[in-house]
Parts: C-alpha cells; sequence; structure tokens
C-alpha cells in the first residue's frame, strides 16, 4: 500500500509502498477514502515535542473509511463499516480518568499517528472499539477534518462552558478556528475571529463571524477590549504571542482555552491581575468518542461546514509548506 512515511525528524516525508497492516486481537483494518492534516502531524514529523514519536511512522489522525477485515474477538464493528480514525487510537477504560468520562487524559492510551502508525496510508489499524462509525449524512471528506479539528474545538468551546451572549473571541481562524466559531454560534455566541491573514477573515465572516481583527495590521487585545473584552478566548495559533493576546483580551471573570501546541513557548501571566479579574486559564485537550459522535450528529443536520481543499498524498511535502506559510484556508484533506 501507498503511505507518507516518517524517516527522519529533518527529511522531508517519503510517499512510499508499505505492507498492508494485519489488524491484531481487538483491532480492525480500514481502506482509507480521506485524510486530513493537521498541524499535530506536522509537529510530529519535524519532532517539535517534547515525547517525540519513533521513526519510522505513518503520522495522521482525520482518517476515514471503511473497514475490511476483522482482528479476533471484534463484535462492535462488522466489515463495511465506515469508521473515524482520530487522535484517540485507545485509551484503557479502567483508570480514574476514563471511567470519569475523560477518556483523552488516560496515562496508557495511543495516539494515532505519533505512538501507533496513523491514516496518511491507504490502509491503517486502528482499535475496534475506538473506531468511531460516521452516520451516513456526513460525507468521508468532511467527516475527515471533523475528526480532530472538529472535535478539538467543540470541546474546546464545550469546556469554557460557553453561553449565549458571550463574547468568544478566536485566535487563530484555519483548520480548527473556522469550526471552533461555528460551535461557539451554535451556542448562542458573540464571535470574534483574530488571524494574521485577511482570506481566513474573510472566510470567518463568510461563516457568521461578528467582527474580525487583522492581528497584523490591529492590535487585537485593543480591538477586543473595545468591544468590551471577551467572556471566552481560544488560543488556537501556533504562537505564544497569541496566547498572551488572547489572554489580554479577556474582561473580568472571562477564560483563556489553551488548544494549540507550538514548539516552544511558555504563557506568563499577572498573578495580580488574574486573581483580582477572577480569570480562568483551561487546557483543552481533543474531545472523546462521545464529543466526535455530538460533532458528527451537528454536521449531519446542517449546523456546520467544513472548509477543505483536496490533494493527492503524493503532495504530502508541499502541502505541509502551505500550511507553515499560511497559504491554506482551512483544511487539506487527501483523498486516497
Amino acid at each position: 500500500m501507498k503511505a507518507a512515511v516518517v524517516v527522519d525528524f529533518t527529511k522531508p516525508l517519503e510517499v512510499r509502498e508499505v505492507p498492508v497492516p494485519e489488524p491484531g486481537a481487538g483491532e480492525v483494518l480500514v481502506r482509507v477514502e480521506y485524510s486530513g492534516l493537521c498541524h499535530t502531524d506536522i509537529h510530529a514529523a519535524h519532532g517539535d515535542w517534547p515525547v517525540k514519536p519513533s521513526p519510522p511512522f505513518v503520522p495522521g489522525h482525520e482518517g476515514i473509511g471503511v473497514v475490511e477485515k476483522l482482528g479476533a474477538g471484534v463484535t462492535n464493528r462488522a466489515v463495511g463499516d465506515r469508521v473515524a480514525i482520530a487522535w484517540l487510537g485507545y485509551a484503557c477504560g479502567q483508570c480514574r480518568y476514563c471511567v470519569g468520562g475523560w477518556e483523552t487524559l488516560c496515562e496508557a492510551q495511543h495516539n494515532s499517528g505519533y505512538s501507533v502508525d496513523g491514516a496518511l496510508a491507504e490502509y491503517a489499524v486502528v482499535n475496534a472499539a475506538f473506531a468511531t462509525p460516521v452516520p451516513d449524512g456526513v460525507s468521508s471528506r468532511d467527516a475527515a477534518p471533523l475528526s480532530c479539528a472538529g472535535v478539538t474545538t467543540y470541546k474546546a468551546v464545550k469546556v469554557a462552558g460557553v453561553q449565549p451572549a458571550e463574547t468568544v473571541a478566536v485566535f487563530g481562524v484555519g483548520g480548527l478556528g473556522h469550526l471552533a466559531l461555528q460551535y461557539a454560534r451554535i451556542a448562542g455566541a458573540v464571535v470574534v475571529g483574530v488571524d494574521l491573514a485577511d482570506h481566513k477573515l474573510r472566510m470567518a465572516t463568510e461563516l457568521g463571524a461578528d467582527h474580525v481583527v487583522n492581528a497584523r495590521t490591529t492590535d487585537p487585545v485593543e480591538a477586543i477590549q473595545a468591544l468590551g473584552g471577551a467572556d471566552v478566548a481560544i488560543a488556537l495559533a501556533t504562537s505564544p504571542a497569541a496566547f498572551e493576546q488572547a489572554f489580554r483580551s479577556l474582561r473580568r471573570g472571562g477564560r483563556l482555552v489553551c488548544v494549540a501546541l507550538p514548539a516552544d513557548g511558555n504563557l506568563s501571566l499577572p498573578i495580580f491581575d488574574t486573581v483580582l479579574k477572577g480569570q480562568t486559564v483551561i487546557g483543552s485537550i481533543v474531545g472523546t468518542r462521545n464529543d466526535l459522535a455530538d460533532v458528527f450528529a451537528l454536521h449531519a443536520a446542517g449546523r456546520t461546514k467544513v472548509i477543505a481543499v483536496e490533494r493527492k498524498l503524493d503532495e504530502v511535502n508541499e502541502s505541509i509548506q502551505d500550511v507553515l506559510a499560511g497559504r491554506v484556508a482551512a483544511r487539506i484533506v487527501f483523498g486516497l
């Protein structure tokens, strides 16, 4: 089968033929139809984070495809099922986090395209229990970005406890941000989109953003504070400076939701202001299988729109460069 393989953190991915994997006990083999390119895949390919994957490996955690083979003991999925291969490839189901509804915090978790081979390939293996079914009302092309960009930002809005009429500022209107602003609108918020690129801000306006700010030409903190400040600021740009701007844009009682993971950087908070203004900083990491089912249900109901451009897997390295240069409005999906 054809797969995009990380062979070295300092080299481009190699698109090459590799053996089709065999599903083990409790696993299924999925013939991938579409797979999205997430910024996390780029971090993985470059070894950016403290805990690094081990080359050679196949990245990708926005895979959608059809089950072609069952491993031993699988009874909860059938050949022909259309499923998602998301970031959370496995969790133990027994620890306090899994039992408490926070399986994404499980310390024994496996992550698709990071600790186990992922979906930038024609076939992938996934634990059957974590192969989330895709409903008929969601195309595979749209389902791919929803499996990470969608569920990640849905969770961010959810953990922020966004209430109707609150102001939500989305810092970084790209693959994640264009969905974040839609979930904030579904929650009833007044939404501000912040980015450096005019073409992304035009997209934000088309998707219903009430206000947009070009942070390259306008101080987003001043602009948002002029609106009364943000009740919630969701940091999706891979820039420490954007995180600090997002925090300073908050009004009293505001909540900063940290989602993006810059390769380097720390967030410095003024303790005095944070305490006296009753502000909160929240870390939000993707979403559970239940969250993903909600994301699919909302899309099937026509409540969200996925903006994506389609490419071939052979174009993976050019696609990475386009994402890093900000040339892509939202998501890239590879048709397998």
